[in-house]
């Protein structure tokens, strides 16, 4: 049985599309990958990777293979309106359409930081952690749409915020002592925000309400109630009423369970002091 196949977000697909029709328009001219690369400033491999959606056609070949191939200027044109790269994971675009209007969300980690309130050094350090690693591109793609994320926080009409995290992932050093100082003093800002709550679990407890890992709750300007997870390799939107319910119920003993916010201040603060 052959393995899924990765989903391609629209930039990939949209490069796999004019690769196709650079080849059609190859053939149709009656040129080899290697008798066109000899005629322009294009090597062979470069033309195939191009035709293969693997690398994508630069705006100048495009207009020399236009002019060559006698397209119209048709090549150009896709170029022109290729979307822009993703800043997100695919599997994650969804659940971010929805948290941009969201006017109440609640989220529980136990691994690392929520991205709401990561700083950009500690954001780097946790995608230089990805496996297989990541390029540098996508490295800053991705701190960009996470710290434009972050605006939902700061709107006009804040939205309703409520974080809890391990005391684990605050004692943690990820990205290095540096990196950690940093961002704790700027969740320790976040907390007082308007609108925003945050607590920490604390080692220790007896019971604990989230074993079975973090997961984000949030409700839209329409009162849609929906719930999130990821995995190792993929997540999950959940809007069934049930599943929702069973998550927000969760939640509220987490709430119970965590510190309350003066003392999760004070937990910050001495923290702060270890550093």
């Amino acid at each position: 049985m052959q393995p899924p196949k990765k989903p391609k977000n629209r930039h990939s697909a949209a490069m796999e599309i004019i690769g196709a029709q650079l080849a059609m328009y190859r053939i149709k001219a009656g040129y080899t990958q290697r008798g066109l690369s000899e005629v322009s400033t294009a090597s062979e491999e470069t033309i195939a990777s191009v035709e293969q959606g693997r690398r994508a056609l630069m705006p100048h070949l495009a207009a020399e293979f236009d002019h060559i191939l006698d397209t119209g200027g048709a090549l150009a044109v896709g170029v022109a309106k290729l979307p822009p790269k993703e800043k997100y994971p695919i599997w994650a675009e969804e659940f971010i359409a929805y948290e941009k209007e969201a006017v109440a969300l609640s989220g529980y980690e136990n691994q690392v930081l929520p991205g709401l309130v990561q700083t950009g050094p500690y954001a780097r350090a946790t995608f230089h952690n990805d496996v297989p690693s990541l390029s540098k591109e996508t490295i800053e793609r991705r701190i960009e749409g996470r710290l434009e994320r972050q605006g939902l926080l700061h709107r006009d009409v804040p939205v309703i915020a409520s974080f809890i995290i391990s005391e684990a992932v605050l004692r943690d050093h990820l990205g290095g002592r540096e990196v950690m100082r940093e961002q704790l003093r700027h969740l320790r800002t976040c907390a007082e925000l308007p609108g925003v709550a945050i607590q920490v679990m604390p080692f220790g407890n007896t019971s604990h309400a989230g074993l079975s890992g973090p997961f984000v709750l949030l409700e839209t300007s329409d009162h849609q109630h929906f719930a999130y997870s990821e995995t190792q390799i993929g997540s999950h939107l959940i809007s069934d009423p049930d599943k929702v319910s069973s998550l927000t119920q969760k939640y509220g003993m987490l709430r119970m369970q965590a510190l309350n916010a003066e003392k999760t201040m004070g937990l910050l603060d001495r923290l702060l002091g270890e550093q």
